[in-house]
């Protein structure tokens, strides 16, 4: 049974490839990932701003951005090591800044991938 859930968008060129590496490096199928490009998939929060954000459930509670991707990558092993830096003090925050900062060129990353 999985530990982490991740929501991703399925019609996003970087996310898909994104979620590819991730499924690849999950060998012991500890994440479960949902697609929720599709109008009918079912999301616990607005769907525009789960789209909009990353997010993830670990054990029970829903995380969003840098957060998320903390909890995504502790579930791997391979990636362990940097999930449980995002626990040391502050460490989290400055995640979550660059992960701000990325939201800003995401929508110029995806555009080129389309190409």
């Amino acid at each position: 049974m999985a530990s982490v859930t991740v929501w991703y968008d399925g019609a996003c060129p970087l996310c898909i490839r994104e979620i590819a590496l991730m499924r690849k490096l999950d060998r012991r199928e500890a994440i479960r990932f949902i697609d929720i490009a599709g109008p009918d998939a079912t999301c616990p929060l607005d769907r525009q701003l789960m789209l909009d954000r990353f997010h993830a459930t670990e054990d029970g509670q829903l995380l969003s951005g840098a957060a998320a991707f903390a909890a995504m990558w502790r579930a791997i092993p391979l990636l362990r090591p940097l999930g449980l830096l995002a626990r040391v003090p502050g460490v989290l925050a400055i995640l979550e800044l660059l992960y701000q900062q990325f939201l800003k060129i995401r929508p110029h990353i995806q555009k080129r991938l389309k190409r």
